[in-house]
């Protein structure tokens, strides 16, 4: 080992190996029971249903109430200590899934008591989210979080193909049993309970502390906010991060929500297999999002970030371009693989450089926007593609939208803001600490004002 190295290590956070396993093991079991929520409750909805107003309302039920409280969620994730606000949050959506179990129980299955628990638990996102984001530099070393995000993003992946798999079983054993009704969904909300004590125990055992004091956070919430607001707008590289950000999600996250209900319409099998074939859809994009983890860890930690983020969003617009083309049922499957493998090659890169480019005290707020756009920014798609998707058929929605992709990526790229942020986030990769990181990113977009 060098001097370099040895100095990093014994600047290292103490105990940091075992407090990230302990932290990505609880959020992943807390992350597996969630999922099994969204999948099986979209199922239910996409079945049932068969409409693009309905996936549009639980689009939106699902993502506009995080976008609202990561408003204040960012400043909370600043102010305060955030692995308690991680367990808070965590607590108050399984008592909500709990809730609305018993009540099911009860016999009680309206379509609109979904929709409210689903904005429960997209409210308790906008707390956790941008906490846990905010948090894992507190207890990783800078030298290793790109490593680190990318087993993070692997576990997820793991979790996220462990779960339509199971989930898929679990649901059709229920719609046998409680007659295809929304009640069949009851055995995976308790299961989301379990998972979810589990991941509050797992982090009770990490000792964190919040990065500012009392006498740091004297000044109010609003003032924070504003400060955070401030630091976004006149931040040239976090907004133009933020504007692909939203890209993506408008034009490609977005429009592949409509791909259960394509599976559905397209190529329709019968209600069992319908809920395989969503099962396997899922499982598909699973298995590609793990490897995808695998090679961003193992292979791409040490490439430029901004160059996998740039060439990841271009591969989506081809994509979905291949999954509107797509002539039999198991083409599609493979273009929803090449989906899944392509997505950490652009969400490990871009948490990594604001993990790297942002002031720890401000990372909350930061990430707080980051879900913020990602929450509005979905529901916003929706509201366009949900409706067109009764309309008209998803397969050209989703080559326009792939289209649309390579257009606006281009220009965010070749516009002048876009090259000078593509130079800052070189700079920024090779700061030792998110501080230095932030200082060779404001001198490298000193100039963002110029045309």
């Amino acid at each position: 080992m060098s001097d370099h190295e040895r100095a990093a290590a014994d600047s290292d956070p103490p105990h940091w190996l075992r407090n990230t396993v302990l932290f990505l093991g609880g959020q992943s079991a807390s992350l597996f029971g969630s999922m099994l929520v969204q999948y099986t409750v979209f199922w239910y909805l996409t079945i049932t249903y068969q409409s693009g107003v309905v996936m549009m309302l639980a689009a939106v039920f699902g993502f506009l109430p995080q976008a609202v409280v990561s408003i204040f969620g960012g400043v909370w994730a600043d102010r305060h200590n955030r692995k308690f606000l991680i367990m808070g949050a965590d607590a108050a959506i399984a008592l909500s899934t709990l809730a609305l179990a018993l009540v099911m129980v009860t016999g009680y299955h309206e379509v609109w008591l979904i929709y409210l628990t689903m904005a429960i638990r997209s409210a308790g996102a906008g707390i956790q989210t941008p906490a846990v984001s905010a948090l894992i530099p507190q207890i990783v070393p800078m030298r290793h979080l790109m490593r680190v995000n990318g087993v993070n993003g692997s576990v997820q992946s793991a979790m996220a193909l462990l779960a339509p798999a199971i989930g898929g079983a679990l649901y059709a054993w229920a719609s046998v049993v409680y007659d295809a009704t929304a009640a069949a969904l009851i055995p995976v909300f308790f299961i989301d309970v379990i998972t979810a004590a589990l991941g509050i125990a797992l982090l009770a055992f990490i000792p964190v502390r919040a990065v500012r004091t009392a006498a740091d956070a004297a000044t109010g919430y609003f003032a924070d906010l504003v400060d955070g607001v401030r630091y976004v707008v006149h931040h040239g590289f976090v907004r133009w991060l933020l504007i692909v950000f939203a890209i993506i999600f408008v034009l490609t996250v977005a429009p592949s929500n409509l791909t259960p209900l394509m599976l559905v319409r397209s190529f329709p099998a019968g209600q069992a297999q319908d809920v395989l074939n969503l099962a396997v859809l899922e499982v598909a994009f699973s298995i590609g999002m793990v490897l995808g983890g695998v090679f961003v860890a193992s292979f791409f930690a040490t490439r430029s970030r901004i160059g996998l983020i740039v060439l990841s969003s271009l591969v989506f617009g081809a994509l979905s371009i291949g999954l509107g083309l797509s002539p039999n049922i198991w083409v599609f499957f493979g273009f929803m693989f090449l989906v899944g493998l392509a997505v950490p090659f652009f969400s490990t890169p871009s948490m990594t450089l604001l993990q790297e480019t942002v002031e720890p005290e401000r990372q909350g707020r930061v990430f707080g926007f980051v879900g913020i756009v990602m929450a509005v920014a979905m529901p916003l798609g929706m509201l366009v593609f949900g409706p067109l998707a009764d309309l008209f058929p998803i397969e050209l929605l989703l080559v326009a939208a792939g289209i649309l992709t390579f257009v606006v990526i281009g220009l965010a790229v070749g516009l002048p803001a876009g090259r000078r942020a593509i130079a800052a986030a070189r700079l920024a990769s090779e700061a030792k600490t998110p501080t230095e990181g932030a200082q060779a990113v404001e001198q490298a977009m000193q100039d963002d004002t110029r045309p």
